[in-house]
C-alpha cells in the first residue's frame, strides 16, 4: 500500500469522517512529522473551528517534544482553550519547549493550578514536578501578585536554597489547595534524594495529592 504524504494525512484529519480515521491518520502524521514534515503545517489544525481537529493538532504537538518549538507562539491560545484536552496537551508542549522567553506561558500553566478540571490540575502538578528551575523562575516572575505567585516563588526556593521538609509538610497539610498542590510538586522534586515527603503525601487528606504521590512511588518501585 502506498504511504500517504503529510499533506494527504492533514486533509484526512480536517475532513475526519470518523474518530477512528482521525486516530489512524494522526498516528501516521506523527511519523511524517518525525521524518521532517514541517511542524508549522499543524497550524491548519490548531486554527480549525472543529473541536476534534484542534484536539488532534494539540495532541500531535504534545507528542513531538522539542520538535514542537517552532509552534510555541500558538501555545497561549491553546492554554486558554475551552476544550479540556487541548489545555491538557498544551501543558506538555510548554514543559518540553518553554524557556525564559516564554515566562507568560509558564505563568499561565502555574495559574491553572486553580483549574476546576481535575485532569488539567493533575497535568499542572506533573509540570510543576518536572519543570526545570529556570522554567519555574521564568513563570514565577511573570505571575501577578497573589497566592499562585507566592507558591511559585516558594517552589523555586526549594531548588535554589536548602529545602525545609517541615515547611513542605506544613503546606501539604494546610488549608490552601494551591499551596498543597505546589507542596506536592516540591515533594516530588525532592524525591530523587529522599522519598520521605512523598510517602507522607500518600496519607494526605487531599485525594488528588494522595493519588499523585501513590503514582510516583509506584513508578519508582
Amino acid at each position: 500500500m502506498q504511504t500517504q504524504t503529510g499533506d494527504e494525512l492533514m486533509e484526512r484529519i480536517l475532513a475526519h469522517p470518523s474518530d477512528d480515521i482521525v486516530g489512524t491518520a494522526a498516528n501516521d502524521l506523527l511519523a511524517e512529522l518525525y521524518a521532517g514534515y514541517p511542524v508549522e503545517n499543524l497550524g491548519r489544525l490548531l486554527h480549525s473551528d472543529d473541536e476534534v481537529v484542534v484536539r488532534t493538532g494539540t495532541w500531535l504537538l504534545s507528542e513531538l517534544g522539542e520538535l514542537a518549538a517552532p509552534m510555541m507562539g500558538e501555545v497561549p491560545a491553546l492554554l486558554s482553550s475551552p476544550i479540556r484536552n487541548v489545555r491538557y496537551f498544551a501543558i506538555e508542549v510548554v514543559l518540553s519547549n518553554a524557556d525564559d522567553r516564554h515566562g507568560s506561558a509558564i505563568a499561565r500553566v502555574m495559574s491553572m493550578s486553580t483549574e476546576y478540571d481535575a485532569a488539567v490540575r493533575w497535568k499542572v502538578l506533573e509540570f510543576l514536578s518536572e519543570a526545570s528551575t529556570d522554567q519555574l523562575e521564568a513563570g514565577a516572575s511573570s505571575l501577578e501578585a497573589g497566592p499562585v505567585k507566592e507558591s511559585a516563588e516558594w517552589l523555586v526556593r526549594q531548588d535554589d536554597e536548602e529545602p525545609d521538609p517541615r515547611d513542605v509538610l506544613a503546606r501539604l497539610e494546610g488549608p490552601d489547595p494551591t499551596a498543597r498542590l505546589f507542596a506536592a510538586a516540591a515533594a516530588a522534586r525532592l524525591s530523587d534524594e529522599d522519598t520521605g515527603l512523598l510517602e507522607h503525601a500518600v496519607n494526605a487528606e487531599d485525594e488528588e495529592i494522595r493519588t499523585f504521590a501513590q503514582s510516583l512511588l509506584s513508578g519508582a518501585d
